[in-house]
């Protein structure tokens, strides 16, 4: 295609004002300058056109670099037609006669017309005829020649030699520059060619031919071919492949220097672009939304923790085994590995950590990282590309700018270079053996580590070299995956840690990242994914702690998939192993029994086992299993809740076994939830998870979540359960439901989203399920569903169904799930009130050895409603008292609502729409839709005209959620708030959100201005 001549009007006019100067007798040289492929050719194409048809003669050469070894080959070009110089050039005996005679016969063409002389790409021409063309330059101003001539002037890394005009004076040469093509006109010229396309497409072909006419007539031409819908970002898919050849001509005019630096720039450019992805650092206010978690004050941020580790090595740039003065923006580098150097085993407790090797991820930061204050991205960019082409600093960072400058580059939202579109980027990489792009990265890696560059940063280069094979590479990948990991970008560690598996290491701490590996592929790829990589570990040798923690892994995967044998039999083939070892025994036989909760009768093995041990050597058993003996006690309804936390706070007391402690602290919080003390549980759980390594697979992790998740039921926070990460079910991860699942089939019950609930209720075949607890739960959850939405009878097959289970793992207390008082219900639904109450009196049997308000409460309003009468009234109310002892709103409300009812059989209305009003209060607070449905309906049935109060406004604030907004208003934090009202920070939590609720509003920074109105409003009424 001929691309039209577009924003070239200036140069044809100075050319035409040149040639009147010349028909006068005056001529000049001009001088074309400009970078390769912006058209200087065409251009001179057209002077010729222009000066051949205002009647000048037209002598015309191009030059080349294969005739600068030939003397004069330019000027042979030009004169060469004339007969006498063909028949005489032999008889001049050197340059300068020679030079002298070209001259003459020059001027001897100048006897009739005017005389154009073109010459193209001079800088290509010999030396001799350069010489010639400057000494014609300074004689032309005295005949009727003008002389036109055309010079690469593009910017290069090697400095090119001096232009033609150097020595010339000024008055003797017109220099014009010629620009790339503006946007404007690219656009015209591709809408002339392909007619109405997408404005997106002709964007594309804008900056992909970055103004160039060279470029965009060779991809115009490519597009033309196949016309795709959208401008390909690879050279592959377009056909006849012009524009490649146009890139690498391109390459090729500005020198192997040029073109190395270029190709690395591509290769280097989408880790580049890895650098500019925002952080996740969350908002100053995270209270805005009703059911959200209102933000502990005012602009407050998770601490920004600082790298820490080992320091660096020392080098060369060219010397790789050791990076001169390393150490990465984020994470540890240097020459032993970060996260296998010497450590500390009490760093991470549940980690199983030893004395001889820290953690694979230990404390790393929780930021981003940047650059050093200062220092500009840009400039810190061509320090790379320097080092690693071995070039002047100026020349790359001059580069740069130039190519910037013609629209090849441009710089992205940190200033940092990258070309202009990414098939620009392909064009420039094809043709780069892959080798040396490989080989291009690795030293990118070495001089980005010695310049301080980002762990993620260096890494993103060792992805796409080859293996380094030494410390320093594994140490770099192993920091980036610890940023990642804390970051919570799972799936972004996954492949710095597959890389670093290609690299020379010893096989303790290759055991140690298999199993860090392993962890993260079961929890973010796939269940089954991490297996083979635990097993692995668990077979190499290595220290003992790391065989462990290998083992409790590998446990932990396969029980989670169903598998609670295999995984007891994997900690058991330990036992062999460590003889020498009773702590590690002890830690073993822990998580086996842990573990065994998945699987009936393994379960009971492992429990006798410790009741066995415990009664004779209570030390081989250790605190934690101590702990586990109280929990099996308390679901046996073997001891009340009093004894149950004294023992455990006793053994919490006890100097703590590293090993041992997350075993320790799970459990624990897990009594003290059933206890009722859900401000200690939730202590207890983000004590233990704070020491818990998301990176690694450990049974207490997801206990210790369970537990959270049981204190969110317990307080009725159905926003938390139904934002929790197993809300939904997870696909192909596990082969029944979990517990999560279960509180969040009861929170959408409980939010009165019926529909919701039976989708997620029937997106599981409980016949394939594993017979563990949280089957159990999770049938107890269907069973509410089917209750709620008028299946009593389905209802009971679940709850029978889960109580025959549970009595199968000798759980007969109700504190793990309240079956009886469920199914007592169903059964007074369908017309068996003897049958009701049979077991409404079992619970409160086993409710008053443990003895808590919840399970006590629970039980009393059940039995008041089977036994019915004044007894059931007196039960009823008796529940309420209970109930209102401790904060458990959940089943404080439907104890109101039966004590309504009963009332209300009695013909005691008015109390009854008193018990009534205050369950739909406390109900619409809660969230709680269904039951403030089920009491609305009460209060209609017992002839109440108004069955709801106004629940929003500073009137319905109660006082402690006044207190705690005022406290909120005066700038104090939650954390603060929490500690002057001795309250729990999820409490405080909890209130603030509520507030918001009431009072309409949707940030922090709006509780005073909401108070203050209100308390205008009441003093105005």
């Amino acid at each position: 295609m001929d691309t039209p001549l577009l924003e070239r009007r200036e140069a044809l006019e100075l050319v035409a004002a040149e040639a009147e100067r010349a028909r006068a007798g005056t001529g000049r040289l001009v001088l074309l300058r400009g970078a390769t492929g912006t058209g200087r050719t065409a251009l001179l194409e057209a002077v010729a056109e222009q000066a051949d048809a205002a009647g000048m003669r037209v002598l015309r050469a191009r030059c080349s670099p294969d005739d600068t070894a030939l003397p004069f080959a330019a000027v042979s070009q030009l004169l060469g037609p004339a007969a006498e110089f063909a028949e005489t050039r032999e008889m001049v005996p050197d340059e300068h006669a020679r030079g002298a005679w070209l001259w003459r016969l020059l001027r001897s063409l100048t006897d009739g017309p005017p005389l154009l002389v073109t010459v193209d790409d001079v800088h290509l021409a010999d030396d001799f005829s350069r010489r010639w063309f400057v000494d014609a330059a300074r004689r032309v101003d005295r005949l009727a020649v003008l002389l036109v001539v055309t010079e690469r002037s593009q910017y290069d890394i090697d400095a090119p030699s001096a232009g033609l005009a150097h020595t010339l004076s000024p008055a003797l040469v017109r220099t014009l520059t010629l620009a790339p093509l503006g946007a404007r006109s690219t656009a015209e010229l591709v809408r002339s060619d392909f007619g109405t396309v997408a404005d997106t497409w002709v964007e594309d072909c804008v900056r992909a031919s970055a103004g160039s006419p060279l470029l965009l007539r060779a991809l115009l031409d490519d597009l033309r071919g196949t016309r795709p819908a959208t401008v390909p970002k690879v050279c592959a898919a377009l056909y006849p492949g012009a524009y490649q050849a146009a890139v690498s001509w391109w390459l090729d005019s500005a020198g192997p220097a040029t073109a190395e630096v270029a190709r690395a720039l591509a290769a280097l450019d989408d880790d580049w672009a890895e650098r500019s992805r925002p952080s996740s650092d969350p908002p100053d206010d995270e209270a805005g939304a009703p059911s959200g978690n209102p933000a502990d004050g005012a602009g407050s941020r998770p601490d920004q923790r600082e790298a820490t580790g080992p320091g660096t090595g020392r080098g060369r740039p060219g010397d790789e085994s050791c990076p001169e003065e390393g150490r990465t923006g984020e994470g540890r580098t240097g020459a032993a590995p970060a996260g296998l150097a010497s450590g500390g085993p009490e760093e991470t407790t549940g980690a199983l950590p030893h004395p001889a090797a820290a953690p694979l991820f230990g404390d790393g930061p929780s930021g981003r990282g940047a650059p050093p204050p200062g220092e500009d991205p840009a400039a810190r960019d061509a320090a790379v590309l320097d080092e690693f082409a071995d070039a002047d600093p100026a020349r790359v960072a001059g580069w740069l700018t130039a190519m910037a400058q013609l629209g090849l580059l441009r710089p992205d939202a940190d200033g940092r270079p990258r070309y202009a579109h990414p098939l620009l980027r392909d064009a420039v990489l094809s043709g780069w053996p892959v080798t040396r792009r490989r080989a291009a990265h690795r030293t990118a890696a070495a001089v980005m580590l010695r310049r301080g560059e980002r762990a993620e940063v260096v890494a993103g280069q060792l992805l796409r070299a080859d293996t380094v094979g030494v410390a320093w590479a594994t140490g770099v990948l192993l920091d980036a995956a610890t940023v990642a990991v804390h970051d919570g970008r799972t799936a972004d560690a996954l492949p710095y840690l597959r890389r670093a598996l290609d690299e020379p290491l010893p096989d303790g701490h290759r055991q140690r990242l298999l199993t860090e590996l392993g962890s993260l592929e079961y929890t973010t790829v796939r269940s089954s994914a991490g297996i083979p990589r635990l097993a692995e570990a668990v077979r190499l040798p290595g220290l003992p702690q790391d065989r462990v923690r290998a083992a409790v892994a590998l446990g932990t995967a396969l029980a989670g998939r169903g598998e609670a044998r295999a995984a007891v039999d994997v900690l058991r083939s330990l036992d062999p192993q460590l003889t020498a070892h009773p702590e590690l025994a002890r830690t073993v036989r822990t998580a086996s029994a842990l573990l065994s909760d998945h699987d009936q009768e393994i379960r009971q093995e492992t429990y006798h086992w410790l009741h066995e041990t415990a009664d004779r050597a209570p030390a081989l058993v250790g605190t934690a299993g101590q702990v586990l003996l109280v929990r099996y006690e308390a679901t046996a309804g073997l001891l009340s809740a009093k004894a149950a936390m004294e023992r455990v706070r006793a053994l919490l007391a006890e100097p703590a076994d590293p090993l041992a402690e997350p075993f320790l602290l799970g459990t624990a919080a897990a009594v003290a939830q059933w206890a009722d003390e859900l401000d200690e549980a939730e202590r207890l759980v983000e004590r233990g998870l704070a020491r818990q390594r998301p990176s690694l697979l450990h049974p207490m992790h997801r206990a210790l979540l369970n537990v959270r998740a049981d204190i969110d039921a317990a307080r009725g926070d159905y926003a938390r359960l139904l934002a929790g990460p197993e809300a939904r079910r997870p696909a192909g991860t596990r082969p029944g439901p979990v517990n999560g699942q279960a509180h969040a089939l009861l929170a959408l019950v409980e939010t009165g989203r019926l529909v919701e609930a039976g989708r997620l209720a029937g997106g599981f075949d409980l016949r394939d399920a594993p017979n563990s607890w949280e089957l159990n739960r999770f049938l107890y959850a269907r069973g509410v569903l089917r209750f709620a939405t008028g299946d009593p009878a389905g209802a009971l097959d679940d709850f029978l169904e889960c109580g025959h289970r549970q009595a199968a793992r000798e759980v007969v207390s109700p504190v793990v799930t309240p079956w009886r008082t469920a199914a007592a219900q169903c059964r007074l639904a369908l017309g068996r009130p003897r049958e009701a109450l049979e077991l409404a009196e079992e619970e409160l049997r086993l409710a008053e050895v443990w003895n808590t308000p919840r399970l006590v409460g629970r039980a009393l309003r059940v039995l008041g409603m089977a036994t019915g009468g004044r007894r059931g009234l007196e039960l009823a109310a008796r529940a309420v008292r209970v109930l209102r002892t401790a904060a458990v709103e959940p089943e404080l409300i439907p104890a109101l609502i039966a004590q309504g009812r009963q009332l209300t059989a009695a013909g005691e209305r008015s109390h009854a729409r008193d018990s009534l009003r205050e369950a739909a209060e406390r109900a619409e607070r809660l969230g709680a839709v269904r039951l403030r449905a089920t009491a609305q309906e009460a209060l209609r049935e017992g002839g109440a005209r108004r069955t709801t109060t106004a629940l929003t406004g500073s009137g319905a604030l109660t006082g402690s959620e006044r207190r705690i907004a005022e406290l909120a208003a005066d700038g104090r934090t939650n954390t603060e708030i929490a500690d002057l009202l001795h309250l729990a920070r999820r409490t405080v939590e909890t209130h603030l959100t509520s507030t918001y609720r009431k009072l309409g509003i949707r940030r922090r920074g709006e509780l005073t201005a909401a108070l203050g109105a209100a308390g205008e409003s009441e003093q105005a009424g």
